[in-house]
């Protein structure tokens, strides 16, 4: 079977290494990136993420928190913003004006995790969903809140999702793609699935199955094998993703894939 569309890479043999040497050098022009995550009871998605940005060379980042957090986080880390919060700790419907208008500033969004189960929360992300039209990431339980409706991302553009395989699983499903991403689907059927997956859906995809990390956008489907050490975390590769696309807006397979290494 002929399978141009896939793209075999590996730390030591980056696929696109123009995309390495022409990195910003003034951190005006490295992008502004807004991340939104947390709830009470956890920051540490948040935190990862801030700080694989930071390191990737984003040019400014702004953290939007619930209020829930202040009091614990706020002296530790200057860089929070924070918006109303539920009862229960989670982002309040109270704080969309606040999202919509940060995220107009930034040149894209991550919805990081750590975000809880909660009810408003769900519409609040379905109402800032529907109204933000920017480049988004969305990693962790962020993703959790739209598996039972996956038309919003699916059908949405500059949308990136860093998911586990088994969200992959349950969000095509409810799609009702047309093949099924199984536990014993072997290497050459995963990649195959995710060439037609993002061929017929407009989301990009980056998952890590099978020792290693797969990025597809358009139907095209990169791998990346993963070191022997220990893999890093998905909100960290979605962090660093983020920043590599918003460096590199017209080249979103060539950014994703190589900013895996």
């Amino acid at each position: 079977m002929d399978r141009t569309y896939w793209h075999k890479q590996t730390v030591e043999k980056p696929l696109f290494p123009d995309i390495l040497w022409s990195r910003p050098q003034n951190k005006r022009q490295a992008g502004k990136l807004l991340i939104v995550g947390g709830h009470a009871e956890s920051f540490a998605a948040v935190g990862e993420a801030y700080a694989a940005a930071e390191s990737a060379g984003i040019g400014i980042t702004r953290v939007l928190l619930p209020d829930s957090l202040q009091k614990t986080v706020g002296r530790v880390f200057r860089a929070g913003e924070y918006v109303p919060s539920t009862p229960s700790g989670s982002f309040s419907q109270k704080s969309l004006a606040e999202l919509m208008d940060m995220s107009a500033w930034a040149d894209g969004t991550l919805l990081a995790g750590d975000l809880g189960k909660n009810s408003e929360t769900a519409i609040l992300l379905e109402k800032f969903i529907n109204k933000y039209d920017g480049a988004l990431t969305l990693a962790g339980d962020a993703v959790d809140y739209f598996i039972g409706s996956p038309a919003q991302l699916l059908g949405r553009r500059d949308t990136v999702l860093v998911l586990s395989f088994e969200q992959l699983q349950k969000l095509a499903a409810n799609a009702r793609f047309t093949l099924a991403f199984t536990s014993q689907m072997d290497f050459l059927h995963l990649i195959e699935a995710l060439h037609e997956f993002t061929k017929d859906n407009q989301t990009s995809i980056i998952i890590r199955r099978l020792e290693a990390t797969f990025v597809a956008v358009n139907g095209q489907v990169s791998s990346t094998k993963q070191a022997p050490s220990q893999p890093d975390s998905l909100t960290k590769t979605a962090a660093q993703a983020t920043v590599w696309l918003l460096q590199n807006t017209p080249k979103p397979f060539e950014a994703l894939t190589t900013s895996l290494v």
